[in-house]
């Protein structure tokens, strides 16, 4: 991940007047850019001594600088489609989805293809996906691509289906129902091939701007042949490489370690599905499915598979990294990655820095495994939020006592296995304070974390999952990127009681962060700053 700068952009800014929160000066209250880095932090008092000699001085009138986030996992072409086009995550049932996509085919009379996304059965009174039949007639028998709220299935028009040729024959393809696997696969390329070029660009511009609204500062893009296409992925990199906005860090989930390399992607990784997905019931199960007799999902890679992936990708310098969220597919790629160990020798393995992506269903023995082999957990507390809890999809799937084993933050802190925080955008929401609140409030009390551990793994724990270790926080060096938020009083939150009561102490020398109590309003983000140069700056201010 190069940097670069024009001539314009090499500015020396003094900002003070606020909190700045760094490990440098708990206390800090200025900070110093230069040249696309944290230049100096410190007291206001301090702060007089640079300012005739910068080109910018901004007063910060009691705001809050961080570090800006890093979402390490987002569909970002998928995410602007859903921001600007049919997005039915709000939709209340299936009723009120048809209209939402009744209206929205009516106001693209010249669009070739309509995509749209977040549809979710589970939470409507009529308990069922749109038929294919009700979507020919909303649409005008038009071309539509429909994900569930997971994007592991999908609902489509004849018209689409009609574009594939042979997809009724493929697996994950049952007259009447969504679509998954294979025949899902092949539909979405289908679909994502007959998105124009100025359709897809406007998607992406869309959604690097959103993130850059929420303080984000860089997006980790997984792609991959099964999820978008070559064109959208090295478009998105030459997109983030000419035009302002958050920087885009590039895995393409393929084990074609080569080609990975030759598209730009710095990991064959990110979605290279080990398994789908709880919602569509094609997560991969030691034990079968609650509400799916016999059922335990689908298995996309073997043990051996994973390892010599694995294998590959650290040879050539690269990361490797899986999609795998039950238990099963969890412990497939612990078994894989562990052979590849045997082969090239933990330190090396270690040393890679490869991935799993979602890692939801974890056993003790597999938390164990992560921290042993170095493997990166990259997470989405989000999902927490939608679907856990006793009424959850995750407990109407696994039972409850199963469900409450998910995502178990804490544990895995406990171990020292390093968490990167993301959204799966668009399978849930953009929204980093939102993650930060739902790893602190987790619906299961025991796999909680601090407010300033889920930020730190949202932040730095980022940067770290691609290898940087100088970056994601605001110290003398690291690049800087930074967001300025308007903010409440700032605290120090943490699960337990015991550990806020010192921690909350001035003497403790904690910075603080903003009060994330459930119910609460969230930070607003006034500015973000990406190596220095501002891609965002919220209206009116």
């Amino acid at each position: 991940m190069s940097e670069t700068l024009s001539d314009t952009e090499h500015r020396t800014v003094l900002l003070r007047g606020g909190e700045v929160h760094s490990p440098a000066d708990p206390f800090a209250t200025a900070m110093v850019v230069e040249r696309g880095h944290v230049a100096w932090v410190g007291s206001e008092g301090a702060a007089d001594a640079f300012a005739s000699g910068v080109d910018e001085v901004v007063d910060l009138e009691g705001a809050l600088v961080t570090p800006a986030f890093v979402d390490a996992h987002v569909h970002t072409t998928a995410t602007g489609l859903a921001l600007t086009g049919l997005d039915l995550s709000a939709a209340a049932s299936l009723a009120e989805a048809a209209e939402l996509i009744r209206s929205y085919a009516g106001s693209r009379p010249a669009d070739r293809i309509l995509i749209g996304h977040g549809w979710d059965a589970a939470r409507w009174p009529e308990r069922r996906a749109p038929r294919r039949d009700e979507l020919d007639e909303l649409t005008g028998g038009r071309p539509l691509y429909l994900t569930r709220i997971d994007v592991h299935s999908a609902v489509v028009t004849t018209a689409l289906l009609d574009l594939v040729p042979g997809v009724r024959d493929r697996t994950g393809f049952r007259d009447g129902e969504p679509l998954t696997g294979d025949a899902h696969h092949a539909v979405r390329a289908a679909a994502y091939a007959a998105l124009s070029p100025a359709q897809r660009t406007e998607a992406q511009r869309a959604a690097r701007l959103h993130a850059a609204s929420l303080g984000i500062g860089t997006l980790h893009e997984c792609g991959g042949p099964e999820i978008s296409s070559e064109d959208d992925f090295t478009g998105l990199l030459d997109l983030a490489r000419t035009e302002s906005g958050p920087r885009v860090v590039g895995y393409w989930a393929d084990l074609d370690v080569e080609r990975a390399r030759a598209l730009g992607a710095v990991g064959a990784a990110g979605d290279l599905f080990a398994d789908g997905s709880l919602g569509s019931h094609t997560a991969c199960l030691h034990d079968a499915y609650a509400d799916h007799a016999g059922h335990t999902g689908v298995a996309h890679l073997d043990a051996a598979t994973v390892a010599a992936h694995v294998v590959a990708a650290t040879e050539a310098g690269l990361q490797a990294g899986f999609h795998a969220i039950g238990d099963a597919a969890v412990s497939a790629v612990v078994d894989g990655v562990r052979a590849a160990a045997e082969k090239l020798g933990l330190a090396r393995i270690r040393a890679a820095r490869h991935r799993v992506e979602h890692a939801e269903m974890l056993t003790p023995e597999t938390i164990a495994a992560f921290a042993e082999l170095g493997l990166t957990a990259s997470v989405q507390p989000a999902f927490d939020a939608a679907w856990g809890g006793e009424d959850g999809m995750y407990a109407e799937r696994l039972g409850a006592e199963r469900a409450r084993t998910l995502n178990p933050y804490a544990a895995l802190l406990r171990a020292g296995v390093p968490l990167a925080f993301g959204s799966d955008s668009p399978v849930t929401p953009l929204d980093p304070w939102g993650t930060v609140r739902a790893a602190a409030f987790h619906r299961t009390p025991e796999h909680r974390i601090s407010v300033r551990a889920a930020f730190t793994a949202h932040t730095r724990g980022g940067w770290r999952a691609v290898g940087r270790d100088d970056a994601g926080t605001l110290v003398p060096g690291a690049p800087a990127d930074y967001a300025i938020w308007r903010a409440d009083e700032l605290v120090v939150q943490a699960p337990d009681d015991r550990v806020a009561r010192w921690s909350t102490d001035p003497r403790s020398g904690t910075p603080g962060l903003p009060d994330l109590t459930p119910g609460g309003e969230l930070p607003v983000c006034l500015r973000t700053v990406v190596f220095g140069q501002t891609v965002y700056v919220r209206p009116n201010e």
